[in-house]
């Protein structure tokens, strides 16, 4: 993929992927309060209750629950947003997917982005910023527009979908000594930018692949 002329809108982007937050989000209210219903719906009616007729009370509540740890812990567009606010988008020519973990916060990706025929990039771990836990269609076939700054954490957008992914360093002590030699104007942007902490917590992992 050739390297875009122009970078896209930071508040077209913004709004795309809260939109997508919108959606994921009340796309489980919804089954998850249907779920509830449906047991009292078949009472109403007549059913007689069992054991099958209230288990959607509980799973309904479990994906309600659910959806609140993860609207609490997952959701990363504000992060992003602060990033997007401090640094410019820089196109990076090559995206490598290496892994991926199901997170109870959202599935995280391992990855790598680089300039072709530069080397050094570090490995970065990424959550989409919507929770969506699939990979971004298109992610791999080309570059992506970057922001940050990478030793302490940055922002990743796919340029065809406009996805966004908030990304810090996959091994985060490893780059210790160079956040700590860092010209001081560049821990002052991160600061700003909110990326002097890890901002990804290791929550229990329930599933990985």
């Amino acid at each position: 993929m050739a390297n875009p002329i122009e970078a896209p809108s930071v508040e077209r982007v913004l709004k795309h992927n809260k939109r997508a937050w919108v959606r994921h989000f009340a796309a489980r209210l919804v089954f998850g309060l249907c779920l509830i219903a449906s047991s009292f719906a078949l009472h109403i009616v007549g059913v007689s209750d069992s054991f099958l007729t209230a288990l959607p009370v509980p799973l309904g509540c479990f994906v309600l629950l659910f959806l609140i740890f993860r609207t609490r812990h997952g959701r990363r567009l504000a992060a992003c947003e602060r990033v997007l606010r401090i640094y410019p988008l820089e196109y990076r020519t090559r995206v490598e997917k290496k892994s991926g973990q199901w997170l109870l916060l959202g599935t995280v990706f391992t990855l790598k982005v680089s300039t072709r025929g530069q080397h050094g990039a570090p490995l970065m771990r990424a959550i989409n910023a919507s929770t969506v836990r699939r990979w971004p269609t298109g992610a791999e076939n080309g570059g992506a527009w970057v922001a940050g700054d990478l030793v302490f954490g940055g922002v990743m957008i796919v340029p065809s979908t406009h996805d966004m992914l908030f990304m810090q360093p996959a091994d985060w002590q490893k780059f210790a000594d160079a956040r700590e030699s860092a010209d001081p104007s560049r821990v002052v942007r991160a600061e700003r930018a909110g990326l002097t902490k890890l901002v990804e917590k290791e929550p229990n992992i329930t599933y990985a692949y």
